[in-house]
């Protein structure tokens, strides 16, 4: 855990090395127009295809794809602020002589409402809301008959009120939440049972016969950390990290659940672009599985590192 935090603030201090000038937070000098509403649409398709025909070096078939839709509502007045958005995601491969694979699938619900104090203060008191789960059937594939989650197995919910800067500093926000509410839910009753993502398990006999079962819900409240920024890092390419740091006070405090992502967007016209990202994510609650000596059988390995990656190339149109 402590080397996820070294590894962060190592790639901050090389960005602050390398681009001193694009970090410099600008307070924007925008005239108030009065209480406004800006909605906001964007839809994209990534894919990635891979064909061959006599290829005397080998290589399997494939195509993938990813649809992604984003929407938002923010209002704005003098002093008050409130930002809502919705984020959905849903990636598939498919491989010469393979099933069709899930690679991505997210959804998620933010709402964040600020107030302002007053007119040259740069804090403001801030009240938020995170949703998150997914769609479709997750597995270990090649194993197709035992999902290893489902929709709303897991689902988050993180809710909490304290102190964000930056809502007038340009694309970067830094908020501190000393009491956060996390809710993991976990509605399916195979996995409830089993103690998936923390919750805890059932209760059976010596004979295996089912006494009490897995609780489904798992409760924390805890001390909540985010940062997120956005610059232009040269001609038609831009960055945005996300940084996501989490404690519970109850359930071993001091040990931190990360949740990283830094995205890279390559524009090469009004419609065509390319994406490069990386998400890193550590949760204690979150166990792996490793195979046993007896096939088909695994055993818990503990919490590890999770880093998923992306590069594609598609289309995004705004409306």
């Amino acid at each position: 855990m402590k080397n996820i935090v070294l590894i962060i603030f190592c790639f901050f201090f090389q960005i602050i090395s390398a681009q001193p000038d694009s970090l410099f937070l600008k307070v924007k000098a925008e005239k108030y127009e009065g209480p406004q509403w800006i909605r906001k649409n964007k839809a994209t398709v990534d894919l990635n295809e891979v064909a061959f025909v006599n290829w005397n070096a080998g290589g399997t078939n494939s195509i993938s794809g990813l649809l992604g839709f984003e929407t938002s509502a923010n209002y704005t007045d003098k002093f008050f602020n409130w930002k809502n958005n919705a984020v959905l995601r849903v990636g598939m491969n498919k491989q010469e002589a393979t099933e069709l694979r899930k690679t991505d699938d997210l959804f998620e619900i933010n709402s964040n409402i600020g107030f302002q104090p007053d007119d040259n203060a740069n804090w403001f008191y801030s009240a938020r809301l995170n949703f998150k789960t997914q769609l479709f059937n997750g597995y270990k594939y090649p194993d197709t008959d035992n999902p290893i989650s489902r929709f709303m197995a897991p689902g988050y919910l993180f809710f909490g009120g304290g102190m964000e800067y930056g809502k007038n500093i340009d694309k970067t926000s830094f908020y501190f939440s000393p009491v956060t509410l996390k809710a993991t839910f976990v509605l399916d009753e195979t996995l409830a049972n089993a103690g998936k993502f923390g919750v805890t398990p059932a209760v059976y006999d010596t004979e295996g016969n089912l006494l009490v079962k897995g609780e489904r819900v798992r409760r924390e409240v805890g001390i909540l950390i985010t940062n997120s920024h956005e610059m232009k890092v040269a001609q038609n390419v831009n960055v945005k990290h996300q940084l996501s740091l989490y404690s519970d006070y109850i359930n071993n405090f001091g040990n931190v659940d990360v949740d990283w992502s830094l995205d890279f967007d390559f524009k090469v016209n009004s419609f065509i672009r390319a994406t490069l990202g990386s998400h890193i994510r550590y949760d204690d609650d979150i166990k792996t599985l490793e195979e046993t000596d007896v096939e088909g059988e695994y055993a818990e390995a503990g919490a590890k590192i999770q880093w998923k990656q992306f590069l594609g190339i598609g289309f995004a149109v705004d409306f």
